[in-house]
Formats: structure tokens, C-alpha cells, sequence
């Protein structure tokens, strides 16, 4: 089995979830398409969630939740 194989294979595997704030959403959808070369699912959290989750690129509140199929 070459390399290639093997990361395709790895890839289609990967499960990636991301928060969001509204300021990173374009970021946070562009890394989940790079890391796992699939289209993401953008969710909003629901109020209850949106209190204690942090987006992950800074400290504000998160909006969204980016997460494979």
C-alpha cells in the first residue's frame, strides 16, 4: 500500500469539531475542509450551549459548532 493510499484512507476517518464565534467561522470551515478534505457541517449551539463554550481560536462566546458528517 503506497502513502497516498494511506493518507486518503486516515482522512476519510477523521472527525473534526470546531466552536465558533461569529468573527472565525470562515476560519474554522476553511480548517475543517483542509484537515479532512470533506464538507463540514455548521451548526448554531443552542443559547444554553453558547454560555459555556468558547470559540476555539479565542475567548469570545461560540456561535457554531463545525463538525464532520
Amino acid at each position: 500500500m503506497n502513502k497516498f493510499v494511506e493518507i486518503s484512507e486516515k482522512k476519510e476517518g477523521l472527525k473534526m469539531k470546531t466552536y465558533s464565534c461569529e468573527t472565525h467561522i470562515d476560519h474554522a470551515l476553511d480548517m475543517h475542509v483542509a484537515e479532512t478534505e470533506n464538507f463540514p457541517m455548521m451548526d448554531l449551539l443552542s443559547e444554553e450551549e453558547k454560555l459555556s463554550t468558547t470559540c476555539s481560536y479565542c475567548e469570545q462566546s461560540a456561535t457554531y459548532v463545525v463538525s464532520s458528517k
